[in-house]
């Protein structure tokens, strides 16, 4: 999620910093569910500014695959506040600190990819 040139980030309880995601529900889309979990984790509404996603998988720590779908989307409003039973801290960072700040290799590299994304979109 993006706002004035910052990247919104989210510490989760375990300590890692992230960015905001969550799980698919009966009948919801990919940019329906990243809507709402961006809602419930920070209280920020946002926007999908672009169809292009980003997937990423990993490895949990029980051992089964975990595929994350991502989308590039915009504040439109709502009030900051942490999901209290999964996140400590909310931060806006601008986009070196973002990169620096995410605790995984995975998540620079697609927060990298975003970026440059952005950035080129807003210099057409």
């Amino acid at each position: 999620m993006i706002d004035n040139g910052k990247v919104l980030l989210i510490q989760h309880l375990k300590g890692h910093w992230d960015i905001p995601k969550g799980h698919m529900e009966a009948g919801e889309t990919e940019q329906e569910t990243a809507v709402r979990e961006v809602k419930e984790e920070t209280g920020v509404d946002v926007e999908i500014i672009s169809d292009k996603k980003s997937t990423l998988e990993y490895t949990v720590e029980n051992g089964n695959l975990k595929e994350v779908v991502y989308f590039i989307a915009k504040k439109i409003g709502g009030e900051e506040k942490a999901q209290e039973t999964e996140v400590s801290e909310i931060r806006w960072l601008a986009f070196d600190e973002a990169v620096e700040m995410l605790t995984y290799d995975n998540s620079k590299e697609l927060l990298r990819k975003a970026i440059n994304s952005v950035e080129k979109n807003l210099r057409v």
